[in-house]
């Protein structure tokens, strides 16, 4: 099914594939480098991103630890069969880590060419101005892309939070869920099915959705994406 997903997709123009350490326990990346590999494409024709802050249950195989930011990318790098990512993002912040060690170790796996570049996904943008402070003082590479939630359920971040950061240090966004895990589709208005990811007690993503949905301000969002539906 991967490989048959990604052959589609390139073939419609489609070049970048994102994955992460987490995605099905390290599965994900094992089946996109398993089908990299078959489809033979030349390592320049394709991007690759993954993320890297939940490797396993471990007390180093989380966070972003300079210990488990090389020794993660090298795990995902093995799984997909590859030298180096295009993109590898700092999958959260980490409270529990000196920002100057994240930047240090991701500005370190560049540097090996384990990675071109490096991201992050859900940060602040006061987090992501304090890695660029760290970098511009250091003289390190600062991260390049933000990675962020993006649909009709949640605007403010990418529309007002982080406009300084796109205009000051020319960022790039790379958007997850803009179809809000399917609710924008409308496949959920009468009812969650059991079988669906959206029904999963112990994704907390998950839950958080599925409690919003059926939340009254969830309902009363809904209501207005099916008029905005019909006004199309």
């Amino acid at each position: 099914m991967t490989l048959k997903i990604m052959q589609i997709a390139f073939d419609n123009g489609i070049n970048y594939f994102d994955t992460a350490e987490v995605y099905a326990g390290g599965k994900s990346e094992i089946d996109m480098g398993n089908a990299i590999k078959k489809l033979q494409w030349k390592r320049s024709d394709f991007v690759i991103s993954t993320k890297i802050f939940w490797g396993g249950k471990g007390p180093n195989d989380r966070g972003l630890s300079r210990k488990h930011i090389i020794e993660g990318l090298d795990a995902s790098l093995k799984r997909l069969g590859l030298e180096y990512v295009d993109l590898v993002f700092a999958h959260r912040p980490d409270p529990d880590t000196p920002m100057h060690e994240i930047v240090r170790a991701f500005n370190y796996v560049i540097d090996k060419g384990k990675a071109l570049y490096w991201g992050t996904s859900e940060w602040s943008a006061q987090q992501i101005m304090e890695a660029h402070g760290i970098a511009h003082k250091l003289n390190l590479i600062p991260p390049l892309a933000e990675q962020v939630q993006y649909n009709m359920f949640h605007r403010e971040r990418v529309e007002s939070e982080y406009e300084y950061l796109f205009n000051e240090f020319k960022m790039g966004a790379a958007t997850w869920s803009p179809l809000a895990s399917g609710v924008l589709t409308g496949k959920h208005n009468e009812r969650i099915a059991e079988d669906s990811r959206m029904a999963l007690t112990d994704n907390a993503v998950m839950r958080r959705l599925r409690e919003g949905l059926l939340s009254e301000e969830g309902r009363t969002k809904i209501e207005k994406v099916k008029k905005l539906k019909v006004n199309i």
